[in-house]
């Protein structure tokens, strides 16, 4: 389980870089909320958009988790405790006036990196015009 990267991973490279090439620029690995002991994968501060890249075991995706056999009431635990958490995260910053994404990593990045452009955008476009 060491091997497991916490931050740096393929699909939130690549989806960074997807993102630096349309022209957003954006903070890795922060805290989206100081006081909120919460890190964001990719923090738009000026947008307000939070972006989690969820791997799809860590996070329990619906299409491509599979349990583990060995200690599964462990690792069934740790999954449902790692759900119940992104949404209390999702919660916690909405209720601070965030807005939050979450890309399952098998999505497709070009799709999500399009998506994250379009809310950024708009949602920059939103606080100049208020």
């Amino acid at each position: 389980m060491r091997a497991n990267k916490a931050r740096d991973t393929r699909p939130e490279r690549r989806l960074r870089s997807l993102l630096h090439q349309a022209g957003l620029r954006y903070r890795v690995n922060t805290r989206p909320v100081a006081d909120l002991r919460r890190t964001a994968d990719v923090v738009f501060p000026g947008a307000r958009v939070a972006v989690f890249v969820d791997g799809c075991y860590w996070h329990g995706c619906p299409e491509h988790y599979r349990p583990a056999q060995a200690n599964s009431q462990f690792w069934r635990a740790k999954i449902d405790g790692n759900r119940a958490r992104d949404q209390e995260t999702d919660l916690l910053l909405a209720d601070a006036g965030w807005t939050v994404v979450r890309v399952w990593e098998h999505e497709d990045p070009a799709e999500a990196a399009q998506r994250i452009h379009d809310l950024v955008r708009c949602s920059t476009d939103n606080r100049r015009t208020s």
